[in-house]
This record gives structure tokens, sequence and C-alpha cells, in this order.
């Protein structure tokens, strides 16, 4: 059968999903509750349903007075009790995949129970979803005539008691359909290789050959791959490697850092970014629009949203607000409970809607990754802004960074340092510094008041990070691959004093 036909029939297919998801856009806050009293009804009969009266709950004021908001040191225990063979604990189907998450580069290791519902109707479902919603706007694309690029995490480990554990990409690679597979490069068994530089390299061997039409995965780290194959095959950019390159779908870090060394390495007009939100916890929205920046929450996934706002925010002590209650341009810590067990689980992500006909949000950073030490209130949104404005003025690209506060000594003002790796130093770094500190002063008027005759703020302090630097740091701490991040913000100095010192 013609590449052109097959191309067709799959584009055909994934189209169709589109009338499901026009049901919840109309009826948004109907389709949240029935998938409450679902979830509800469903895990009833689980020791955690029994312990939280889940057969009494007949609204969601009901599941908001009796199921408390939880981190997962909360639920750590009923976690652990299930990777050792108990079933039936917070969700009755059995789980045996468990993604190990550190979020960012802290030591602790998270295992989020994924259920065989949330990797059906969650993960899987939202990545046919993305491809649906891409293929609508875009009526010409010939994404099927070639493959995916996939880059994902190390196969996932077998444990006793029938459970594994890994990356929550790798144990989506491992549950994909046959037709997936067949669309996408490199192999499965080089996708799930588990020493990371290792795998760079076979996937660039297995993949410069290949018709590659679409990437997927963090920036960052494709970023690095990218490079490696221009490295290797000698070509200026990566169009003259893969010239029907039409898309990136990417996530998992802020993509405007990266935006404009992108444009470089692929120099395409009419190329596409698509943009989703998904983590080990569950898949969320997904950009529905060519060219927007903002994402369309998907309320069909098994997922219950609620939503806390930043100004009450105290943790398993807030209280919460159903979708219904949001408002644009407020700043909100997000509730999740899942499909695969997650009952009112802080994910640590905050969010803010920019449209609730349909309910549409960018995300805006971690509820722990802020700096709030002279009252601030400097969130990941400030910092990814002020750096965009900064570069387009200097005509600099920044890798990556991480921010610290500089803490007070007698009558000397406080500070912030960033250690910033760039892709394109500017000229004059000075200039670079004052155009960031203007610009943060403009975004956040609570480091405008704080920086006022420098009373409690001085000028930031800025290193100029040396090449690779970060990713040094994260190969040092064995956190290589997609699922690990560089913490932008800090309200302590334990990161930057270790990337100083090497």
């Amino acid at each position: 059968m013609p590449i052109t036909i097959v191309n067709s029939i799959i584009s055909w297919f994934l189209k169709k999903r589109k009338h499901q998801i026009e049901l919840f856009l109309k009826y948004p806050v109907d389709v949240q509750q029935e998938l409450l009293l679902k979830l509800l009804s469903t895990a009833k009969n689980t020791e955690f349903g029994k312990k939280h009266e889940f057969g009494s709950l007949k609204n969601y004021q009901d599941f908001a007075d009796k199921v408390p908001i939880q981190q997962y040191e909360s639920i750590e225990p009923l976690i652990e009790r299930c990777r050792k063979g108990e079933q039936n604990l917070f969700w009755p189907t059995n789980i045996r995949w468990f993604a190990k998450s550190s979020g960012t580069t802290n030591a602790k290791s998270k295992f989020i129970p994924v259920s065989d519902e949330a990797i059906e109707y969650c993960h899987l479902k939202a990545g046919k979803d993305m491809l649906c919603l891409y293929i609508n706007n875009n009526e010409n694309t010939q994404l099927f005539t070639g493959k995916g690029l996939r880059l994902g995490g190390s196969s996932a480990v077998y444990e006793d008691n029938n459970s594994y554990f890994g990356d929550l990409s790798a144990i989506i690679i491992e549950n994909m359909p046959f037709w997936a597979d067949f669309s996408s490069a490199p192999r499965q068994e080089t996708a799930l290789m588990s020493e990371w530089e290792a795998k760079m390299e076979a996937i660039i061997d297995e993949t410069i050959q290949e018709n590659i039409t679409s990437l997927v995965g963090v920036p960052s780290w494709m970023l690095v791959l990218l490079n490696r194959v221009l490295e290797k095959t000698g070509k200026n950019n990566i169009l003259e490697v893969w010239p029907n390159l039409e898309v990136y779908f990417h996530g998992g870090v802020n993509f405007n850092p990266y935006r404009e060394q992108y444009k470089k390495l692929i120099p395409k007009k009419d190329f596409k970014y698509y943009e989703t939100y998904n983590a080990s916890e569950g898949f969320f929205a997904i950009q529905d629009r060519n060219n927007s920046k903002e994402l369309l929450l998907m309320l069909d996934y098994g997922i219950f949203y609620e939503f806390i706002p930043m100004t009450k925010y105290d943790g398993e002590q807030s209280t919460a607000i159903p979708l219904s209650k949001v408002r644009t341009g407020v700043n909100y810590a997000v509730v999740i409970t899942t499909n695969g067990g997650l009952w009112r689980y802080l994910i640590g992500d905050t969010v803010k809607f920019t449209s609730t006909e349909p309910y549409r949000l960018k995300i805006t950073g971690r509820t722990k990754h802020f700096i709030n030490v002279f009252g601030e209130e400097l969130i990941i949104e400030n910092t990814e802004e002020a750096l965009r404005l900064a570069c387009e003025k200097t005509n600099a690209s920044v890798t990556d960074y991480t921010v610290a506060p500089i803490f007070m000594k007698g009558k000397k003002s406080g500070g912030h340092e960033w250690i910033i790796e760039f892709a394109k130093k500017p000229d004059h770094l000075d200039y670079f510094k004052e155009v960031l500190d203007n610009a943060l002063k403009s975004i956040n008027s609570d480091y405008e008041a704080k920086r006022y005759n420098n009373m409690t703020l001085e000028m930031p302090v800025i290193h100029v990070a040396k090449k690779g630097l970060f990713y040094s740091w994260l190969k040092q701490r064995g956190k290589l691959g997609g699922q690990h991040k560089v913490p932008r913000l800090s309200n302590n100095r334990n990161f930057i004093e270790e990337l100083l010192a090497l």
C-alpha cells in the first residue's frame, strides 16, 4: 500500500476523536462531575475508599469534606505496600507499573502508581488526541509518510511481586499499540536503553537515514540530541538531515528559553511547535491551535481537577475549588484525583487560566520552586519572561539557568544570584543584567518594590556558566534523561553552591 494512502487512513482515523473533544468543550462542568462520581464508585471497595466512605459520597462537596488533600509523603506507605504486592488499596484493578519520578533533581524518588486504566484512557489517549488536534489544524499534513523521533526514558525495571518501575516515558513505550511503534523511531530496544549517552549515539545512528517527520521529547534533552546529529553528519541544520520534518511535540520544561535555538536548528517558516502538559501523575493539557502559547485542559482522561489559589496555599491544609470556580489570571496550585488511584493529590505545579470558555491555561511554575526570601514572590513564569526579553534585546540565547537568594549580612542588602549557560552570550553582560533586572521589575511589582533604592535587594549577580556545566552536574548526580530537570528557582543555596563548586 502506498505510504500516502497509509498517511490518509491514519489521519482520518485520528481526526474522528475531535467529536468527543467537542463534547467536553460544550459541557466541561458536567463531564467533570460525572467523572468524579464514576471514580468514587469504581474505588468504593478499596481500602482507601472504605476509610473515606466513598459509597456515601453523592457530590463534590461531600468529597471535599471527607477526603483530605494529600502530598506524596501522605500516601507513600500505601504505595510501598502496593509495590510489595498488596492490591485494592487505592484502586481496584491490579497496579503493576510505577513511574519513578524525582520531579527535579532531589535525591528522593517518588513512585507514582500507573494503572492499566491510566495508561489506556489517559496517557495513550492523550497521545492520540495530540495527533488529532494537530491533524485537524493542518489538513495537508504528511506526518505519517515518515516516522516520529521519540526521545524517552530508560526501560522499566522488574521487581518481585510482578511490578515494574521506571520513567513514565519508558512505561508508555512498553505499552504502545503496534501501529504507534511502527510509525516511531528509534526501535523500542534502542528507545529503552538505560545508559543515556550510549542511547543518544544509538538513536542518531538509527535515525539519520530515516524519513523523520516529527520530534517528541523534552526541549533541553532534544536540543542535545539535535546538536549531536549536526556534529555527526556535518550538516548546517536539521532540515538537511530530515527535509520533511514538520512538527515538534514538546513538554516537560518551559520552551521559551529554547525557542530561538530551535529556530536556528530548524529554519523552516511554517514549522510547527505543539506543547503538551503531562507528568508521571497524568496527562493534563494539549496545545489545540497552531502558534498558540495556551494549552487546552483535557477533561475526559479519568482525571478530576481542583485548584488552590496560591495566595491561600498552605500545602495539605489548603482549601481547593473545583474547575467551575476558577478565574483567569489567578495563579493556582493543581490538585488531581485520577484513575491511577491518586486522591486529591497535589502535583506541585502551578497554572494560570487564560480562558474559561474553553478552559485553557499556561504553566507558571512549581509550588516549591520560587524565591520569596525577601517578599519578592518570584516565580518561574517571571524569570522565563524576563530572560526572553533580555535575550531578545541583547541578541543572546540561554541553554540553562538557576537562581538562588543571596542572604542579607548585617546592614548589607540581599540579592539574587544567577548561573546562566548561554548558547549565545550577550556582547555586554552588564547590559544584559540591567535589561533582565528591569524586565523583572516590570513583570513583578513585589520584586520592583524590594529593588527600590537597593534597600532589600541589590542588582542581580550573574555568573556565566562554562559550556555543559548543567549537563555535567546532572550526570554527576546520575540524573541524565528527560525525567530530570534543572531546578530554576530555590529558596536556599544548596543547588547553586554545588554548581559554583564545579
